[in-house]
């Protein structure tokens, strides 16, 4: 009611009226005393309002500093390209602010700094690529349609099947890490695209990374980390909630599309939903099966698959025991079970779901492992299942497609390759595979074996990701090779039409030396020795035999005990040739210097050294002096 002229206002509401008078010059004495407790910083020529209880951390370009968007520090300088991080997911709400190398304004929490969008998923990764975002806007909508607006990459790459070994880290490495680790028996790679207790800076993160490493052949497995269940072992967690369950599933969903949409991962890709581990309560599980759920459902309307990663002892056993029930499960289930078993299996599973190429094992937690001169901190992963690999590339200019998948030696001086691999301009055609023992090609030293149009063998599970071209693209072979020992074996797929070869992959596999020795025994000049090459018959067979020995040398010293130390020499050499399945005596005299030290000696324990191409045997023979060999015989009577 309006009072008119000449009225006095009732009571109750002169009373609420100066009640809010007061609460309101609280608010403005409450902002005075925060801004009060704030201070200012200088960087890239401005001046950086720092919020009370908040580090400021200073980056340097190129610096290693891991930024971490789940604490309360102001960044100053965006997070470098070779920035070193845990493995894992670091996991928490965002509340960094990042201020880029231009000035720019960066945060991860909207409600920390004024005028500072919060920005989401792969939408803050491009930005902290980017390095400064110099306009940012204000309150942005967190709904479909502002999901939906994000950038659109021109170009897209789609789901395919991988089995080989993998792993996870949390800062996706730079194009450089990435090359350097070509020469590690990992091909597939776990990339964070997004998720609000994603809390690791993605500088590296963007539609020509992705474009990049699928076309060198990696698998990428993209993971969304949104919320959390509610007894998650993550204290520090955005949680959800029972009875929103359903409506978060769908919107993680959603969000996450956007995320791999914006970095060019497109339909028919999986992304996988990282639930970290929690305390299995009856409510807690029921909230977590219906945003899974939410998830599947969701995606698989956006044309994605689904995939959820989470502890054996929670999220995957919780879905196990779904198995059966009639409720939507996800296309791929992701294990953390860390065992240090390279393979799919798990208790908490029935062997016969997600059995048809479906499941990721992560079997080792974060540890360094180094490759190209390059370390990162890893998960390590055994992947049987759906990956993101190479989408349709340009007709006419596409290089072959496919994977080296095991590699082993099934017998002395042989090797077996398994894969697959198809030519875009020809799909429906077999193609001829090389296979290069000792590094890859163009190497010293290595060996190069043409195979032939050998690609021809059934694979149904290719067909599935590749209709056009039929399921008979598989190779599984074994060929003889003159190496042996441990060596890297790379796998080339030979192009149809235009473009170039593709390397398929590399994987170290440990060759058993194809000689064995027999016969070993002493001479008057020198050891004799049976040599057998286990190659196939025909088989080239070089090599070289050696005899070392080594004393021990008594030096005497003023006023001191004399010093011992030991003295390896070389008493005796010799190059053989055989050809394979034959054997041979040799004879292999003494040096002079060798019959001389023998003499002095008496008696020499040496060591037969016999190398053929990356590897070798050793068999270790007395040798005594004639002098000795009487004193010998006179003692013994």
């Amino acid at each position: 009611m309006i009072s008119g002229p000449g009225k006095r206002l009732p009571a109750h509401l002169l009373l609420g009226a100066f009640l809010l008078i007061a609460a309101l010059a609280a608010a403005a004495d409450s902002a005075r005393a925060e801004a009060a407790r704030a201070r200012t910083v200088h960087f890239g020529g401005r001046a950086v309002q720092v919020p009370p209880g908040y580090r400021v951390v200073r980056v340097a370009p190129g610096s290693h500093a891991c930024v971490r968007l789940d604490r309360r520090v102001v960044y100053l300088g965006g997070p470098s390209a070779e920035q070193r991080c845990p493995a894992g997911p670091l996991l928490g709400k965002r509340r960094a602010i990042v201020i880029g190398a231009g000035g720019g304004r960066i945060s991860g929490d909207s409600r920390a700094l004024s005028g500072v969008a919060r920005l989401r998923g792969a939408a803050l990764a491009r930005a902290l690529a980017r390095g400064a975002l110099s306009r940012a806007r204000t309150g942005a909508a967190h709904g479909s349609r502002a999901r939906a607006s994000r950038a659109i990459a021109t170009a897209s790459v789609g789901g395919s099947i991988f089995t080989g070994l993998g792993f996870d880290t949390c800062a996706t490495p730079s194009t450089s890490a990435m090359a350097a680790w070509g020469e590690s028996p990992f091909r597939g790679v776990g990339i964070y695209i997004g998720g609000e207790n994603s809390a690791c800076a993605q500088p590296n993160l963007s539609s020509s990374w992705v474009s990049a490493q699928t076309t060198a052949g990696w698998h990428l497995i993209p993971t969304y980390v949104g919320l959390q269940a509610t007894t998650s072992s993550c204290g520090s967690c955005a949680k959800m909630t029972a009875v929103a369950a359903a409506s978060q599933g769908q919107a993680a969903a959603e969000d996450a599309v956007a995320d791999a949409t914006a970095i060019g991962i497109g339909a028919g890709s999986p992304i996988y939903f990282d639930m970290e581990s929690y305390s299995p309560t009856t409510s807690a599980t029921t909230a977590v099966l219906t945003f899974l759920e939410a998830w599947t459902n969701t995606l698989h309307a956006l044309g994605y698959q689904s995939g959820v990663y989470s502890s054996g002892g929670s999220g995957i056993a919780d879905l196990g025991r779904q198995v059966g029930s009639g409720r939507p499960l996800p296309d791929d289930i992701w294990i953390a079970e860390w065992n240090n078993q390279e393979n799919t299996l798990s208790p908490v599973v029935p062997s016969t779901a997600w059995a048809n190429h479906q499941r990721i094992h992560q079997y080792r937690g974060g540890h360094n492992d180094t490759y190209g001169g390059v370390t990162i901190n890893i998960d390590s992963d055994y992947v049987d299942g759906a990956t993101v690999g190479l989408g349709t590339p340009p007709v006419g200019e596409s290089d072959p497609i496919g994977s080296l998948e095991l590699t082993g030696a099934p017998a002395k001086g042989q090797v077996r390759v398994k894969g697959w691999a198809l030519d875009p301009d020809a799909p429906t055609e077999a193609l001829a595979i090389n296979v290069v023992v000792g590094g890859r090609e163009g190497q010293k030293g290595v060996e190069t074996y043409e195979l032939g149009q050998i690609a021809n063998q059934a694979r149904p599970d290719v067909a599935l990701t590749h209709k056009v071209a039929g399921p008979n693209h598989g190779f599984d072979t074994s060929l003889v090779t003159i190496k042996s020992g441990p060596q890297p074996i790379c796998v080339y797929a030979l192009n149809v039409a235009l473009g170039g070869n593709r390397l398929l992959g590399c994987k170290t596999t440990t060759i058993p030396v194809a000689i064995t020795l027999s016969g070993l025994r002493a001479t008057r000049s020198g050891i004799a020795v049976n040599v057998t090459c286990e190659f196939p018959s025909g088989t080239e067979c070089p090599g070289h035999l050696g005899l070392r020995t080594t004393f021990r040398v008594v030096t005497p010293r003023r006023r001191k005990p004399p010093r011992i130390h030991s003295v390896t020499r070389s008493i005796g050499q010799r190059t053989f040739h055989l050809k394979g399945a034959s054997w041979h005596r040799f004879v292999l005299p003494l040096t002079t210097g060798g019959r001389q030290l023998l003499t002095e000696r008496g008696r020499l324990r040496t060591q037969l050294i016999a190398s053929i191409p990356g590897g070798r045997r050793t068999a270790g023979v007395p040798l005594e002096s004639a002098a000795a060999r009487r004193q010998t015989a006179r003692e013994a009577r």
